[in-house]
């Protein structure tokens, strides 16, 4: 019998009750341009093929083949899978997903289990702590003091490529055991609709981080990461990305009236402009 197969079949988990993913074709495009005060760009990611995980089982005794059920089936970076995306989230899982920087690794921030989960797939050691990801600016507050802040700062910031250090606070609704023993947590907003849609269908906050081993260079597309498809519940591919592999400019804004660059990333010199156009002092070295 000759049949023409994909080469690479894969189910979704048991934990959605459905039965093998269909096989299909989408070209979409991902909106995600850059807001934040920085040089304005248009970035339309044209996603390839909808692909699925690397592994497939072979001999069935019943017809000759058999599929095992996998992780790490590859869908496009479509608003139209976002749900499916949040019930991964729900439940535990971990998925890959594009920023507006790099590809990461994403779980729900108030779950110990999936937040563990990250640090095993990356090989990371629990000191090194994990930023946060929410859909809109205004949701900072629920997991983070801003009250400090100039006006309109944030807003000038995020959407786009920072990461905003902040106090928890004492009414932050993080699990403490989310980066136990630190008291300030990292936050971004991505300028990127498929994550925000997520995290706003979610209705908490996503940890996140870069989506490979520890230590190793960061992903801009999926395949720089193929070896660890196999971890999440989806990966969902938005393309290359055009960032490079500079990451987010990550900035310490938890003393009043201050700031200090703690990665230079891919936006510090914008960056830095709108700190100063708010009024806000570089920390002396040393502080």
């Amino acid at each position: 019998m000759n049949m023409n197969f994909p080469t690479r079949i894969a189910v979704r988990l048991p934990l959605f009750n459905a039965p093998l993913l269909p096989y299909f074709t989408a070209h979409l495009s991902i909106r995600g341009v850059p807001s934040i005060g920085f040089v304005s760009f248009s970035r339309n990611h044209t996603v390839p093929r909808a692909s699925f995980g690397k592994k497939m089982a072979l001999s069935s005794e019943k017809n000759g083949v058999c599929v095992e059920n996998i992780c790490g089936v590859v869908l496009p970076a479509s608003e139209t899978h976002a749900e499916e995306a949040c019930e991964a989230l729900r439940a535990g899982k971990v998925i890959a997903v594009p920023t507006d920087t790099l590809y990461g690794f994403a779980c729900d921030a108030c779950s110990l289990e999936a937040v563990n989960r990250i640090y095993k797939i990356k090989g990371r050691k629990h000191t090194s702590p994990l930023a946060i990801c929410v859909g809109d600016v205004s949701e900072i507050k629920r997991f983070a003091d801003t009250e400090h802040l100039p006006n309109g700062l944030l807003e000038s910031l995020l959407p786009g490529p920072v990461t905003v250090v902040l106090k928890r606070g004492e009414a932050s609704i993080l699990e403490k055991s989310l980066n136990p023993g630190l008291e300030s947590i990292g936050v971004r907003v991505p300028d990127y609709d498929f994550i925000r849609v997520i995290a706003r269908g979610l209705g908490s906050a996503l940890a996140l981080t870069s989506a490979n081993l520890s230590g190793q260079p960061s992903s801009v597309s999926i395949k720089d990461f193929e070896n660890l498809w196999e971890h999440c519940a989806y990966v969902y591919d938005g393309g290359e990305l055009p960032s490079g592999r500079a990451g987010s400019t990550v900035v310490n804004l938890t003393r009043l009236g201050k700031y200090k660059i703690l990665r230079p990333g891919s936006a510090m010199v914008e960056t830095v402009a709108i700190l100063e156009r708010h009024s806000l002092v570089e920390e002396a070295m040393g502080t």
